[in-house]
């Protein structure tokens, strides 16, 4: 694809999806703008894929509030860059880029985002595969790096084992030598992360999966679990964990636990629990290069992406509501 720099006087058209106030899908609307030529250390992108990650929802919900409304949402996109604005030297129109984190936006057919946000697209990583894990692989490489070093050995729960970023963790975790066990909701699902690497998979609608972790470790528990869920999840979760070990509490889609009582935590099990934020993570431009380029790296080591979607960006309230409802296995990806 051969895009020449737009002249500084033009301007793009652009389609974006918006909220003007917090709700439920409903308050997804269509928005046709001219984008402005990228300014001062921006770069202008066209997106040829956009990733749909469940933090759109809570900015959708205002579960976490946005700078300001009205406000595209979206954190994760690949595209090629159609202009540069001053100051920008290392890269230049044409050239396929991908980005993950603040600030929001992607959901747009273009936009001018910081240059410094933006990295350049190997020619082995397809749009498609960068649109839809790396936020997920950055969010791995925090998860098993920073939050708790996973080693050979040791033993990870993964909730939601089946989902989009379910299963880059499944595929992470066992890349480091970890035995994984994951909750999932159907044989369906278990299968499906089975074939990515998962050890034991629980059918959490059918089985205790407490009970069915202390069977499966011998009475042991896990050495780290992660926790997307939330609610009471989040709560029984911290009855799967050895003593000294750690759960990483990443999301709640199935609402806030509330206050957790610290007696659960210790004296007697003594584990650690930590709320890791992945945009606090990336907001250390080192970090965040870090992880998009250990994401590259585990692609080529031979993680796989799994896309279970693929709808327009006009769709993406459907999108959000197969996410919510859990419908899809691995991830969703919406198409300018």
């Amino acid at each position: 694809m051969n895009f020449k720099t737009a002249p500084e006087t033009s301007a793009l058209h652009a389609v974006h999806v918006m909220i003007e106030e917090y709700g439920d899908t409903s308050k997804l609307r269509l928005s046709e703008t001219m984008l402005p030529p990228p300014a001062v250390g921006e770069v202008q992108i066209r997106h040829t894929a956009i990733g749909v990650n469940f933090v759109d929802i809570y900015h959708r919900t205002g579960l976490y509030r946005l700078p300001a409304l009205p406000a595209a949402l979206g954190v994760e996109a690949a595209g090629v860059i159609y202009a540069v604005g001053a100051g920008v030297e290392s890269m230049h129109p044409g050239q396929r880029v991908a980005y993950a984190g603040p600030p929001v936006g992607s959901y747009s057919s273009a936009r001018n985002i910081s240059a410094a946000r933006v990295l350049p697209l190997p020619d082995d990583i397809h749009d498609d595969t960068a649109a839809s894990l790396l936020l997920r692989g950055i969010t791995a490489h925090m998860l098993c790096s920073y939050v708790y070093p996973v080693k050979a050995g040791d033993t990870i729960l993964i909730h939601a084992a089946a989902g989009g970023l379910g299963l880059v963790l499944v595929q992470w975790a066992k890349a480091l030598g970890a035995r994984v066990i994951g909750t999932v909701g159907s044989a369906a699902k278990a299968e499906l992360a089975k074939e990515h690497g998962l050890d034991e998979a629980i059918l959490y609608r059918e089985q205790n999966f407490v009970a069915r972790i202390q069977a499966l470790t011998d009475g042991r528990g896990v050495d780290y679990a992660i926790d997307g869920i939330g609610g009471k999840t989040l709560v029984e979760t911290l009855g799967t964990v050895r003593p000294f070990g750690t759960v990483a509490s990443i999301g709640q889609v199935s609402g806030d636990s509330g206050p957790i009582d610290l007696s659960l935590l210790g004296p007697a099990r003594s584990i650690a629990i930590s709320r890791p934020s992945v945009f606090q993570f990336v907001a250390d431009p080192a970090r965040y290069r870090e992880g998009v380029l250990s994401t590259f790296q585990q692609l080529r080591n031979g993680m796989e992406a799994k896309i279970g979607a693929m709808l327009p960006l006009a769709q993406a309230a459907e999108a959000q509501r197969r996410l919510e409802s859990g419908e899809t296995s691995g991830s969703i990806i919406l198409r300018p």
